[in-house]
């Protein structure tokens, strides 16, 4: 059992990591320390806990029930479909905290292939999900999960109904509930989500879903660096509960993991895992990048290299405003990474190895969205990187598993 006093006094965060937290700038936390009101121990480097304990974020952090929640067990076998599973993040998730999969459905191929490899009993529907017939399910749906794509309504200056969003990802998952009546359901998306059309495409999905027979819990966007994710990822997560039960239950959202994992966590034995990251299959720079790449210090970016390489590598870019900190990026071992994107040698969203000069390794990738080594990527190296940066962390889809698991639990003792 974690104990909370015996460890205080080893607890120290890097600058890096306490901005995170504290969901400050790096800058802003600097200013802090200039002006006095945080120091840093000269001995680690880094700011001790009691400077900083009396912040709501890190006292969460202190007094967190995590390990209560994930020794929550599921009462009886709850069902569960999930939609658009990508390359199995959050149905790995929901298996670890006690859910069943009856059905899974996915239009990628290779994202397909990798359910299938990983779990051959996985029932996994291969195509488009507006060609499934929800109705022809014979079993009782507790729960059914997914992330549709953000994609904008078209309004004509009208309230929009069910009906009205047909054509779109959305509406099919607003059919699935429809046709399934779960009792929960949870939804996952991008945090860009909440500001999409002026805040309108959320409006309509939270009229849908009261359309539809659903209490919505307030969503909430969910930073995967407090649910042992060793990234600084943000998802939106949408969670209803079917209003002939909403009135007497309370979902509660996931206790936050005791400390902040990095890619140190990721890479190496420890906490996370067991062993070193394995070898794999990897993108590579071409040799100029590469050398240019060479000059840049862990955690910088293209503003640390020296002037004339700036030029070289930004060219016309050199002279436009803005920090454009993803280009030419280096990670940092003793921070979390950067939000995973679908390729790690992209200009834009640069994710270069914190000591090597190359791009994330495929396992490395998997790491960092926390996916066990085991778990084997199906497709070539592009269609691995694709499956993971798509994916929910498993480890902060297991966190929301177990607190569906606990409402489904309160559900079942009404």
């Amino acid at each position: 059992m974690f104990d909370v006093q015996s460890e205080k006094l080893k607890i120290k965060y890097s600058v890096e990591v306490l901005a995170d937290i504290l969901s400050q700038s790096k800058a802003t936390m600097e200013s802090r320390i200039k002006r006095g009101e945080i120091s840093i121990c000269e001995e680690s480097g880094k700011i001790p806990l009691d400077q900083v304990e009396h912040h709501p974020e890190v006292q969460t952090m202190l007094t967190s029930k995590w390990d209560e929640e994930h020794s929550t067990k599921p009462n009886r076998t709850y069902k569960l479909i999930e939609l658009f599973a990508g390359g199995g993040g959050l149905a790995l998730g929901m298996e670890a905290a006690g859910l069943k999969a009856i059905l899974l459905n996915e239009m990628d191929k290779h994202a397909c292939a990798t359910l299938r490899k990983n779990r051959e009993n996985w029932n996994v529907i291969e195509g488009d999900i507006a060609k499934i017939d929800f109705t022809q399910v014979k079993d009782e749906v507790d729960i059914l999960t997914g992330g549709f794509p953000c994609q904008a309504f078209s309004y004509a200056g009208k309230s929009l109904g069910f009906e009205d969003t047909r054509g779109t990802l959305f509406y099919e998952m607003a059919r699935a509930i429809k046709e399934l009546k779960p009792k929960v359901f949870l939804a996952e998306n991008v945090r860009a989500l909440l500001t999409h059309d002026d805040g309108r495409t959320l409006d309509t999905i939270k009229g849908i879903i009261d359309e539809l027979g659903y209490e919505l819990v307030e969503p909430r966007v969910m930073k995967a660096i407090f649910y042992k994710v060793p990234q600084k990822r943000e998802r939106l997560i949408l969670v209803g509960i079917r209003k002939d039960i909403a009135k007497d239950v309370t979902f509660h959202w996931p206790s936050p993991y005791r400390n902040v994992m990095t890619l140190r966590d990721a890479f190496y034995a420890g906490e996370l895992y067991d062993t070193d990251v394995p070898t794999s299959l990897g993108q590579e720079y071409p040799p100029r990048k590469r050398e240019i790449m060479k000059h840049v210090p862990q955690g910088g970016y293209w503003r640390d290299l020296p002037d004339d390489l700036q030029r070289e590598y930004m060219q016309k870019s050199y002279f436009l405003g803005g920090g454009k900190t993803g280009i030419a990026r280096r990670l940092s071992l003793d921070e979390p990474s950067l939000t995973l994107t679908t390729s790690p040698a992209q200009k834009q969203t640069e994710r270069c190895h914190p000591i090597e000069t190359r791009p994330l390794q495929v396992r490395e990738y998997a790491r960092i969205q926390t996916f066990p080594d085991n778990w084997e990527f199906q497709g070539s190296k592009n269609a691995a990187y694709k499956q993971i940066g798509n994916a929910v962390p498993v480890n902060m889809a297991r966190a929301l598993g177990h607190s569906l698991v606990r409402l489904l639990n309160d559900i079942e003792s009404r």
